[in-house]
Parts: C-alpha cells; sequence; structure tokens
C-alpha cells in the first residue's frame, strides 16, 4: 500500500469513528437480536457543567456482540429531557432503541433521565 492509500484509509477510518460517537445523539437508531444485553456497567458520574446533562452508558450491539458505550455528558437542550438508550424484550427478540431528546412536558414522573442523579449506568433500571 502507498503512503496515499495509507492516508486515506487513516482518514477514512477517523470519519468514521468520529461519526460513530456523534450518531447516538443524533440518529434514532433500532436493532433487533436474539441476546440479551448483560447487566449494566458501573460507571462514576463525573461533575457536569452547567448547560450540560449526563447521558449514561449503554451496551450497544457491534454485529456479533455486545459492547459497552461509556456515557457522556451532552449539551442540555432546552425544553427536551435526554432518553437514554434502552433493550425492551419482545417475545424472543430484543429491541435497542438508541438514546434521543424528547419534549419535556413535564408528565415523567419521577423518572430522571438525562440529569446528573448520582446514579451508574441506567440507574440499574436496564430496559426502562
Amino acid at each position: 500500500m502507498n503512503h496515499t492509500n495509507a492516508i486515506r484509509n487513516m482518514s477514512l477510518s477517523l470519519l468514521l469513528a468520529a461519526a460513530v460517537f456523534a450518531a447516538p445523539a443524533y440518529a434514532h437508531v433500532s436493532v433487533s437480536i436474539n441476546v440479551g444485553p448483560p447487566a449494566p456497567q458501573y460507571e462514576v458520574v463525573p461533575t457536569i457543567a452547567p448547560g450540560y446533562v449526563w447521558a449514561p452508558g449503554y451496551w450497544g450491539w457491534s454485529g456479533d456482540r455486545h459492547v459497552w458505550v461509556g456515557g457522556r455528558a451532552i449539551v442540555q437542550r432546552q425544553g427536551y429531557r435526554w432518553e437514554p438508550d434502552r433493550w425492551e424484550q419482545r417475545d424472543r427478540r430484543y429491541f435497542r432503541t438508541a438514546g434521543h431528546w424528547a419534549r419535556d412536558n413535564g408528565n415523567h414522573g419521577n423518572r430522571d433521565h438525562g440529569h446528573d442523579n448520582g446514579r451508574h449506568g441506567n440507574g440499574g433500571r436496564h430496559g426502562d
């Protein structure tokens, strides 16, 4: 492989990696598989700067296995709350819904999604 191809491949890889990390905040993706996710991993929630909220980590799917995607601080959207990634079991299949912003109409009870609530992962409420 010549030097030009190596640089092009490296640039393409970096662009793809950046898209993968940005996608959870912007894309609404649903995955359906036969293998349930493991229990959430423990995460230490850092101090969140004003104007940001915590998006908890979750188990993603790499095509052949579950992979942990660590939580992150994301910029708050006024009038919205962060709905974390979640897996739901229906019949014998597991469906993943990507995290996304939902209008905050004030009717979400005591669910504290998208806020630094001192819990780890998604608060142990897998599939919530």
